[in-house]
């Protein structure tokens, strides 16, 4: 067993104090219903906001489920009557979910649907999407 001083134990409370005063600290988070998006306010007055159901587990979440997300200490999200956690730093990466999850909600408009071919056919012998003048 490694003994720390009393010493020693100040001094990295305080180098964690002042990288804590340095970096910014989630302090309130809100489920907003008129955008249907949770916002993740900081320390330094940026905000994170992302749309709720975009997250598995919350598609099919009443708003009054949605509006329970709490903090949960400085690096997560909770819903306790739904059993769900997010790390915000993973919600600010873009991982909403599973592998299974991200990979069905990335397929989504990539669908090859007889109507959408026919469409496209159509769009193309039209010349296609217009070129964008600089």
């Amino acid at each position: 067993m490694v003994e720390v001083s009393d010493a020693e134990l100040a001094a990295a409370r305080e180098r964690w104090q002042q990288e804590r005063a340095e970096r910014p600290v989630p302090v309130s988070v809100r489920f907003e219903a008129a955008s249907a998006r949770v916002i993740v306010d900081f320390t330094n007055g940026a905000c994170f906001m992302f749309p709720a159901r975009a997250l598995e587990g919350l598609q099919s979440a009443t708003a009054e489920q949605l509006a329970e997300v709490e903090l949960l200490g400085e690096t997560g999200l909770h819903w306790e009557s739904l059993d769900i956690d997010y790390a915000i730093s993973g919600l600010m990466n873009g991982i909403f979910g599973s592998r299974s999850f991200m990979e069905a909600q990335r397929k989504g408009g990539q669908s090859r649907s007889v109507a959408k071919a026919a469409a496209s056919r159509v769009n193309g012998a039209k010349g296609g999407r217009p070129r964008k003048v600089p």
